[in-house]
């Protein structure tokens, strides 16, 4: 029978333990303290809550779209109650740019004046083009999760590559809203389409 040394294995674990830990900090920065269970556990709809809080921070609105400086960022959530509940928990207290974050649960059909950001979940899959319609050519940032939802208009689609969340931008929409989106958004997406 062998054994292993024991400082051996306590030395082959310790790099594993610090990455585990940085990845562990690294959500936990994206998620904040949104939950109480470990960070390496949080469900895909908390991440992608959190992602759509940060988001926020990376777009600029054109000049107008908020009517004064304490104006909300208001994002709706279609077909995604879950995510919902999370980003509600997630924007409790916090701001983007000094300015308050609402979040509006929507259905489809409900008036979407006043949106900044737009999320609309996967269960609209067969209806997406007709849920961003309204917000077509409007300062409202679409962010979708669904297959082929780039084509259809979205401006940012989250993606799941070997089982980590991540994003794909579109350029033209987000110009059409005459949104500019941060260069430092669009160097952690997973790609970005539309480029001059």
């Amino acid at each position: 029978m062998v054994f292993l040394n024991p400082s051996r294995r306590n030395r082959s674990l310790v790099p594993r333990l610090l990455r585990a830990l940085a990845l562990a900090a690294l959500l936990a920065s994206c998620i904040g303290g949104a939950a109480a269970d470990s960070p390496l556990q949080a469900p895909e709809q908390r991440v992608k809550a959190a992602f759509l809080f940060k988001f926020g921070s990376y777009v600029e609105w054109p000049a107008g779209t908020f009517a004064t400086a304490n104006s909300p960022l208001t994002i709706g959530v279609i077909d995604a109650d879950e995510l919902a509940g999370e980003l509600t928990s997630i924007v409790a207290g916090r701001d983007v740019g000094g300015r308050p974050v609402v979040v509006r649960r929507l259905h489809e059909g409900d008036p979407v004046a006043g949106l900044n950001i737009l999320f609309v979940g996967k269960a609209s899959n067969g209806k997406l083009a007709n849920l961003l319609a309204p917000v077509k050519g409007r300062a409202t940032l679409s962010v979708t999760e669904a297959d082929g939802a780039l084509a259809l208009g979205s401006t940012i689609n989250f993606v799941v590559v070997d089982g980590k969340i991540r994003f794909d931008v579109a350029l033209q929409p987000a110009a059409a809203a005459n949104l500019r989106i941060s260069s430092r958004l669009l160097a952690v997406a997973r790609k970005v389409t539309g480029l001059q």
